[in-house]
């Protein structure tokens, strides 16, 4: 099988930290190289992993089966087209674009042009996540909390629902869907994904989850101060909730369901309680936080994906699924 060429568009904080490492161990691909417009940090960087520096967004293409986007979310409609039609996969960090709009351009491009197009909800991969989803029977509520330190601004409200939020509100329905129903269009082809219209892609389908009440709070510099909001998803009650100013950095997940209760910490402390007796999981001691965070499940899924040519589980679909959610909040 031939081995897949990998490269990276973007070199800040996500890829340094994330990215770089992960992909820099390879195993089943190359890394072909990088490129970011700030040339200089591109090539200091570049050479630290022992990888290419590229001059541009189009040389890069030409060398790669897949490409990992990591700019910010206001070129992602530029970086990640410009890729498709040069028939490049793509994975790129939440949001999907900008707008709702170009997320609807984008996931009807990817389909046309039958390349896979991931978004990173990496907690979708994060082991103590997947063992709550597998485990757990008959969910009556699911609560999610993800606080910051002190995090206010520097963008708006809707910046910040759709940098950080949208991974609360995308990661606690997950949990709430039972194992055995797919999601929409769960097993669609390419071709038949691009047939749809655009906006039947952001438009909820029949099951999709019901947003019942919540609130947005905010500074008068239109910065959010904290969110929490209620939805209903296959009769399973959701909360999810963030701080921006909390004084701590924290995140929590508890569910109540038929016949036990459970709580997760970080994605790296698990309890539960059943029949009176309380059950708590010792951290690998061999595990990783890249992996405990999902980062590594991520990384795999996608290249595997692209390897076998089938549909990522967070597709440019489903991701703007979330997207299309999270921008309804602001209508409260």
């Amino acid at each position: 099988m031939m081995t897949l060429r990998i490269g990276i568009v973007g070199l800040g904080g996500i890829a340094q930290k994330v990215y770089l490492p992960l992909l820099c161990q390879a195993r089943d691909w190359d890394v072909a190289g990088a490129f970011s417009p700030n040339q200089d940090k591109a090539r200091a960087l570049c050479a630290a992993y022992r990888i290419d520096s590229f001059a541009s967004l189009d040389a890069l293409a030409q060398r790669c089966d897949a490409v990992f986007v990591h700019t910010s979310t206001a070129t992602h409609f530029a970086v990640v087209s410009h890729l498709l039609e040069r028939g490049v996969h793509v994975y790129v960090d939440k949001p999907l674009a900008g707008t709702l709009e170009q997320a609807e351009r984008l996931v009807t491009l990817a389909a046309r042009k039958r390349r896979a197009l991931m978004v990173g909800f990496n907690r979708r991969f994060a082991p103590l996540y997947l063992r709550l989803k597998q485990q757990m029977r008959q969910p009556a509520s699911i609560r999610m909390d993800k606080h910051r330190l002190d995090s206010v601004g520097p963008g708006d409200m809707r910046f910040t629902l759709l940098d950080d939020y949208l991974h609360v509100v995308d990661t606690a329905l997950w949990l709430a869907e039972s194992e055995d129903t797919p999601p929409a269009n769960a097993g669609a082809t390419p071709a038949a994904l691009s047939a749809l219209p655009a906006a039947a892609l952001s438009s909820p389908p029949a099951g999709a989850p019901q947003l019942t009440g919540g609130t947005l709070q905010g500074n008068a510099a239109g910065q959010m101060l904290y969110a929490e909001h209620h939805f209903m998803h296959r009769g399973c009650a959701v909360t999810t909730s963030m701080h921006r100013q909390a004084g701590s950095q924290g995140e929590t997940v508890s569910a109540v369901t038929a016949g036990a209760l459970y709580r997760i910490e970080e994605m790296r402390l698990w309890r539960s309680e059943s029949q009176g007796v309380i059950s708590e999981l010792p951290v690998p001691a061999w595990q990783t936080v890249l992996t405990q965070r999902g980062f590594t499940g991520a990384v795999a899924h996608f290249i595997d994906a692209v390897a076998n040519q089938t549909q990522p589980e967070t597709s440019g679909e489903q991701a703007l699924r979330a997207q299309a959610l999270v921008e309804r909040l602001t209508d409260l």
